[in-house]
């Protein structure tokens, strides 16, 4: 069902902190920002580490080829449906829950991934199937 792990999304209150920790400290590289959140760049992998000013406890993001029917699947199969499709920037997100209580996001990117600038700033979305860089 699940094609990789798209993120790990951590909450952090300052932006600006949370990148001094993960990038400056740590040497995670920066990928994308916006006013609210950044995904740093977790080596020999195409996972990230989103920080994001958002309260929310840790959740770990699975790509699935379409989030619609992974949802469907996924409720089909014996779990729960805990917020249903969505529209995100990118593609399509699902929030599910598993028979023992694990809570974690399914998303789509057929949007495309975020395009950005030179600094990392999002500046809108690659043609789908494309990869930065």
């Amino acid at each position: 069902m699940f094609d990789s792990v798209d993120c790990v999304r951590l909450y952090v209150a300052d932006l600006e902190a949370g990148l001094r920790f993960y990038r400056d400290q740590l040497g995670h590289e920066l990928i994308w920002r916006t006013d609210r959140a950044v995904g740093l760049r977790i080596p020999n992998s195409e996972a990230e580490i989103v920080l994001h000013t958002e309260p929310h406890p840790p959740e770990v993001c699975f790509k699935v080829p379409s989030a619609d029917e992974a949802a469907q699947r996924f409720g089909q199969m014996g779990g729960s449906i805990v917020v249903p499709p969505f529209d995100i920037e990118i593609g399509r997100l699902a929030v599910v829950r598993d028979p023992w209580g694990n809570t974690y996001v399914m998303l789509d990117v057929t949007k495309g991934l975020f395009a950005t600038d030179e600094h990392g700033n999002v500046i809108g979305n690659l043609p789908p199937g494309v990869s930065p860089g």
